[in-house]
């Protein structure tokens, strides 16, 4: 921990900062922020606090104003640091520009190669960090990173003799429970349990570092909830840069294997993972399987400009999923959208399994009442609330429900506003909900407890999933909408191919062009007018996911594929 720290203290101060920031409670982030910008002095003081409150723009001002040629050259530099943290490329570029060559200090150097590693230039970033002593250790792992992204893979010499124990699978993740709630969490944990429950014998590791990466280093190296046991790999010291980091892992990986004594691996996205994976499974001479739950790729170029497709990170980064794809000897994936995808790249059709995101006990039980679930939240019966629990990210499209909202208002005077969870975008939705005039028709609860997010999907009239129209929305389908009609709750959401997968308009929900406010408070109107149709949506998307999105379901299908790989399952009792 103390090194990770160290690294991020040394190499991104301000990026550790506002990730602390992040992490503070929702209530607690917003008046941090206003004190922090009227009382710490300094542009980007007072700019890491306006970003704390959602006001990115008056940010960027802030950053911006009075930083011409009689500023000091590392007030400049900080400036430019903090306008890249704020995604505003164009401003980070020109104050690096503004900064006379003979003033260009490590500091300087540190966030040139930052921004050429926003923009996707993996060569750009290694040459910025070469151009001064003090940035050695960002050099040394930014030239790991381009190697890892150039198909630098590691190997490991074959193990003689390899006696696996029946029934047994190693599952390889990035993170889990109970450190983080993440969506990828807790499908994780819902896929081992299922499986558990089906015979086959199964634990987890997480990635080298994790869960101290994310500040927690007081975690324990083995973890058990309910009955599937989570192991650390948690060397002294982790590798410096992504090549030797992966083949640390592979090294780390190696030993669980000797122990656990798998008849196979199961990763899950993205590469890093499979790298290591791969060079164990060839290692021990057994099959190992990928599931790619998403397009890695995508996600990092929906937080840019659209230029950022035809970098070189971008290109290397489809290629090496590509790549892990193929040279799996399964791949499992969420939906139609995503195995066409990998049908493109090459991976063969009948290698593909498909197990979509799915519900399990909490969601299987009966719903609660709109009557309990309005008591329990403390929300009026009498209102129509349409909402959302989901991670609080930009793609997700959500300031187009406030700005339909808004539209909807005059008309109806019960209409309440709820989304619940949070995420980078939620400063800027507070923010946004203000500036319409809706703030007090509006609740932002903040992160929710598992266990609770099915009260609030059971409060809602409408659950909405109003996502962006990006490469990563059209192809990724979430798990939120299945939630929602498992609660009995219709959908309305964005038309877009993965979440046509997911709502059958006018039968299990509706779907509304994407990113059109009008649009969208036509549809939630017309639904909010319509009691009946509410009801027989919400039912028909309740008996569709009972019936074709389980874990046991999905359990099955991976037992299946485990038997056609050599994994002897017994039948579960």
């Amino acid at each position: 921990m103390e090194q990770l720290v160290r690294e991020h203290v040394v190499d991104d101060p301000l990026r550790l900062v506002l990730q602390g920031s992040g992490r503070l409670p929702a209530r607690w982030r917003e008046p941090a922020g206003r004190t922090v910008e009227r009382t710490v002095p300094g542009a980007v003081a007072r700019a890491v606090g306006l970003q704390m409150q959602g006001r990115t723009a008056a940010a960027r001002d802030t950053l911006d104003a009075g930083a011409d040629g009689a500023a000091p050259a590392w007030d400049v530099v900080a400036r430019a640091d903090a306008a890249l943290l704020l995604d505003d490329e164009a401003l980070c570029a020109a104050l690096l520009e503004a900064v006379p060559t003979e003033r260009r200090s490590g500091g300087w150097h540190a966030v040139a190669a930052r921004l050429a590693q926003h923009r996707g230039d993996l060569a750009g970033a290694v040459a910025a960090s070469a151009g001064h002593r003090t940035t050695a250790a960002l050099h040394r792992r930014l030239v790991g990173e381009a190697e890892a992204f150039a198909g630098e893979w590691p190997t490991l010499p074959p193990v003689p003799d390899y006696r696996p124990m029946t029934g047994r699978v190693l599952h390889v993740l990035t993170n889990s429970l109970p450190h983080t709630g993440s969506g990828y969490a807790q499908r994780s944990h819902s896929v081992l349990r299922s499986l558990a429950e089906a015979g086959v014998e199964v634990e987890a590791v997480t990635r080298p570092g994790w869960p101290a990466q994310v500040g927690v280093p007081w975690a324990r190296r083995m973890d058990v909830i309910d009955d599937v046991t989570y192991r650390r790999l948690t060397p002294w010291r982790l590798a410096q840069g992504q090549a030797a980091r992966i083949e640390q892992h592979a090294r780390l990986l190696a030993v669980e294997v000797e122990r656990f004594r798998p008849q196979a691996l199961h990763t899950t996205t993205h590469f890093v993972n499979a790298a290591a994976v791969r060079a164990v499974a060839r290692a021990y001479g057994i099959p190992w399987v990928y599931e790619v739950r998403g397009q890695l790729a995508d996600t990092w170029a929906s937080q840019r400009g659209p230029a950022v497709r035809n970098s070189e990170r971008y290109r290397r980064f489809v290629a090496a999923e590509a790549e892990a794809a193929r040279s799996a000897d399964a791949v499992i994936t969420l939906g139609a959208a995503m195995a066409t995808r990998l049908k493109e790249q090459g991976v063969p059709a009948e290698q593909i399994t498909l197990c979509p995101n799915a519900v399990g006990e909490r969601f299987l039980a009966e719903p609660a009442s709109h009557g309990e679930a309005r008591a329990r939240l403390g929300l009026d019966l009498e209102d129509l609330v349409v909402g959302t629990v989901s991670s609080l990210v930009d793609y997700e499209g959500l300031d187009t429900l406030l700005r339909a909202a808004a539209l909807l208002a005059p008309k109806h005077p019960r209409l309440r506003v709820s989304i619940a969870g949070d995420g980078v975008s939620l400063p800027a939705l507070r923010a946004l909900a203000d500036e319409l005039g809706i703030a007090e028709i509006c609740r932002f609860p903040g992160r929710v407890a598992r266990e609770e997010a099915a009260w609030e999907h059971a409060s809602l009239d409408v659950f909405v999933v109003p996502r962006r129209d990006l490469p990563v929305t059209r192809s990724v389908t979430p798990m939120k909408s299945v939630e929602a009609s498992a609660s009995g709750t219709p959908v309305v959401a964005s038309d877009l191919p993965a979440l046509a997968e997911l709502v059958e308009d006018g039968v299990t929900g509706r779907l509304v062009p994407p990113e059109d406010p009008a649009a969208w408070a036509g549809v939630l109107g017309e639904l909010l007018a319509d009691p009946a149709q509410r009801a027989r949506l919400g039912a028909a998307g309740r008996e569709w996911a009972l019936r074709t999105r389980t874990w046991s379901a999905n359990a099955r299908r991976v037992v299946e594929l485990y038997r056609r790989l050599g994994v002897d399952v017994p039948e579960a009792g």
